[in-house]
């Protein structure tokens, strides 16, 4: 079943990062391969969320995209998905979760909008909450639309363990994204070169986010490899944060039971209960 809602209004670099994900999105429309796989969704969530937590329960998806997550939800035994999208790619979705459309509801709206009488066993926002400028008011929400004792799974960039990378890739992207697609989309297949010369490197030499190359980015076919860097790259809003940010964005906002983990040295996992 697919709904439509307006998105609340929101500041321009808001608009701007919806309307990037929006063009980005439709796109880049496939989740083949391991890309959308239930092992990468595993990868993503564990230890803090099992799939044993999704079997059977009632699940919100705050920025679904493509309906990636949703459909890794899904396979891992969701009982139903309310999938929420505010930009155009919410379509996507729809059609990508066609074949399940009983089990999924997409609604057009930023997390701001997720019901609030559906009493969700879980919500989860993965790779969406570090483009927002503010993410407090969509967390406030994501509390309450929970059932008592529900819990939250968040995946954010994480700064520990990003020295290097940051560094480099926050210079290059004050130019990325602002960049066309057509000559990013050439950017990142140069990028990716020199990125599976890096992972081939670390393969014999102990190099940062070592561990995230040779158990993820170098197991993604080719296109799925440069897609990673274009969405590295491509939006107009990135915060890579800290473990105590992290926290504190669940902790300040009403959670309780918050825990943390540091996925590949490189990002932060994090569940809170309500």
């Amino acid at each position: 079943m697919t709904s439509s809602h307006s998105a609340k209004s929101k500041p321009d670099l808001g608009q701007r990062t919806i309307a990037d994900f929006g063009d980005q999105w439709t796109r880049y429309t496939d989740n083949s391969g391991y890309y959308g796989s239930l092992a990468l969704f595993a990868d993503i969530c564990e230890p803090l969320l099992s799939l044993d937590n999704v079997r059977g329960r009632t699940v919100a998806d705050i920025g679904s995209g493509t309906g990636r997550i949703v459909n890794m939800l899904l396979d891992a035994g969701a009982a139903h998905v309310t999938a929420l999208e505010p930009s155009e790619s919410f379509a996507v979705v729809a059609a990508n979760t066609a074949d399940r459309a009983s089990r999924v509801e997409v609604i057009r709206c930023d997390g701001t909008a997720i019901p609030q009488d559906r009493d969700f066993d879980l919500v989860v926002s993965i790779g969406v909450l570090h483009h927002v400028e503010n993410p407090a008011p969509i967390v406030k929400a994501a509390r309450c639309a929970l059932r008592p004792g529900g819990v939250i799974f968040i995946w954010l960039y994480g700064r520990e363990g990003n020295g290097i990378y940051l560094a480099l890739f926050e210079p290059l992207r004050a130019v990325t994204k602002r960049m066309p697609h057509r000559l990013l989309a050439i950017l990142c297949h140069v990028l990716d070169f020199i990125a599976m010369l890096y992972t081939a490197a670390s393969r014999i030499l102990p190099l940062p986010m070592r561990q995230y190359m040779q158990t993820v980015y170098r197991r993604l076919p080719p296109d799925k490899r440069r897609l990673v860097i274009y969405d590295q790259l491509n939006p107009a809003y990135a915060k890579y944060y800290s473990e105590d940010e992290a926290r504190s964005l669940l902790e300040n906002n009403g959670f309780t039971n918050v825990r943390t983990h540091h996925r590949h040295g490189y990002s932060w996992s994090v569940t809170g209960a309500r």
